[in-house]
């Protein structure tokens, strides 16, 4: 069994981004700059923007945090959003979600510029992946492309199942699985909380990714030996006798699971870290695209 080891793989994407950075300095052109939109303060966002931040120190880029409070209204962040879309020192900018219930996310997600959208949620980016053209791929599934290929597993002609169907992981990654090119060309199978008999495609399965959000779902009687497991979940289980009083689970039993697997992430340290590389990654590929401006 191999740990697909998403902490130390987001480190090597993080030390050739900084590369890149440096170059990039060298030249004496526009350093890559992230922004990100909070609104409210959720504690789950607020710990996943501070680790953002930080990695954008870490790469070498400049970034902005905004932080409007839980009562902003719809309009006040539409208008710091068409800021953010008119302002050339912003290569990229996120909107955290979840937002507030009287804010239309839907709404907020199409007023994003397409080419500042380094999360990959604007239909045009969306559709654009769908297609096979170049966009930006949401950061969880190109993250979980990267580990697939850099560890070399093997994709074409497999059979993959993804169990969970949201926009952000499931559908996309079925989609980028059955396309052509690297840690791709498999069958595709999608599965969600209306798919009958689940355990019986699961066993079929020779790759499975699992993005439900249901603590340690997938069993050990529910894969066959040698799977290849992909673990998207992560949730808070209430523990008592932890110092935080809780631990966190994937949607795998892992102790179980990875004893029939042949590569397994591990939550945490698996996706979780490798999407904050990507959404680097996709900043400096916006930045690339937008031009020098020097």
């Amino acid at each position: 069994m191999i740990l697909l080891d998403g902490k130390k793989t987001s480190n090597d994407i993080k030390d050739e981004i900084a590369v890149s950075v440096n170059e990039i300095k060298k030249r004496g052109e526009k350093v890559p700059h992230l922004a990100a939109v909070l609104v409210g303060n959720d504690g789950a966002s607020l710990t996943y923007v501070g680790s953002k931040v930080r990695a954008c120190e870490r790469v070498g880029f400049n970034s902005t945090l905004i932080e409007l409070p839980e009562t902003t209204s719809e309009e006040r962040l539409l208008k710091t959003i068409n800021d953010l879309n008119n302002n050339n020192e912003i290569d990229g900018f996120i909107v955290q979600l979840p937002l507030p219930k009287h804010i239309n996310e839907e709404k907020v997600l199409l007023a994003i510029n397409p080419n500042k959208d380094v999360d990959g949620f604007h239909p045009e980016n969306f559709g654009k992946m769908a297609l096979e053209m170049d966009s930006f791929i949401p950061a969880t599934p190109f993250g979980i492309l990267q580990l697939l290929e850099r560890y070399q597993v093997e994709t074409k002609g497999k059979h993959t199942v993804v169990i969970g169907r949201s926009h952000i992981v499931g559908r996309p990654m079925s989609i980028l699985m059955s396309q052509k090119g690297p840690a791709a060309n498999s069958t595709v199978t999608l599965t969600h909380s209306y798919t009958k008999n689940l355990s019986q495609i699961t066993k079929q399965a020779d790759i499975i990714i699992v993005a439900l959000g249901i603590p340690e779902y997938l069993k050990a009687d529910m894969v066959k030996d040698n799977v290849v497991i992909v673990d998207v979940g992560i949730s808070r289980v209430p523990d008592e006798s932890k110092p935080k009083g809780y631990v966190i689970k994937g949607d795998v039993a892992f102790d179980e699971v990875s004893k029939k697997s042949s590569f397994i992430t591990p939550v945490p340290g698996g996706v979780g870290p490798m999407t904050i590389a990507m959404l680097l990654k996709n900043t400096l590929i916006a930045r690339e695209r937008g031009g020098n401006h020097s």
